[in-house]
């Protein structure tokens, strides 16, 4: 009769393995260093394109205090369709979700502010334009 050992140990199993076992463990060490630095990555990718949006909505913002001002100065200083535009800016700006950046509406009313701010310098033939936004979407994929 055939007569098997006691434990089915097959001596070439870890060196069979070795390969799996350092994969394995690669992937784990790569894994926790990834997190790591795909949160700092994160982090600064994320500051980054914070300070772009502020600087943008800064600058939209002070145009708005300037043409405010001198709405409450003077206010027949722009006609009733500048100034029905320069509160459509105000009420645009005021519902920016600053402390929720994960809204899905940001894009839009960014590009709505956009839009609008274009329409009242056209309309005041001012040749203002904020510099510090790439004009195409080449140089958004660029920066990252």
């Amino acid at each position: 009769m055939d007569q098997k050992p006691k434990d089915d140990f097959d001596f070439l199993e870890p060196s069979v393995l070795l390969d799996e076992t350092h994969y394995q463990t690669g992937f784990k060490n790569g894994y926790s260093e990834g997190l790591v630095s795909g949160k700092e990555e994160g982090r600064q990718v994320g500051l980054k394109n914070g300070f772009q949006v502020g600087e943008e909505l800064g600058f939209y913002q002070g145009c708005l205090d300037v043409w405010m001002s001198v709405v409450s100065i003077d206010q027949d200083a722009f006609s009733a369709r500048v100034r029905k535009n320069i509160e459509q800016l105000a009420a645009l700006l005021k519902s920016y979700p600053l402390l929720n950046p994960e809204d899905e509406q940001v894009q839009d009313i960014m590009e709505k502010v956009r839009l609008k701010f274009r329409v009242i310098t056209a309309s005041l033939g001012a040749k203002l334009e904020y510099q510090g936004r790439p004009t195409s979407s080449k140089q958004d994929v660029e920066d990252l």
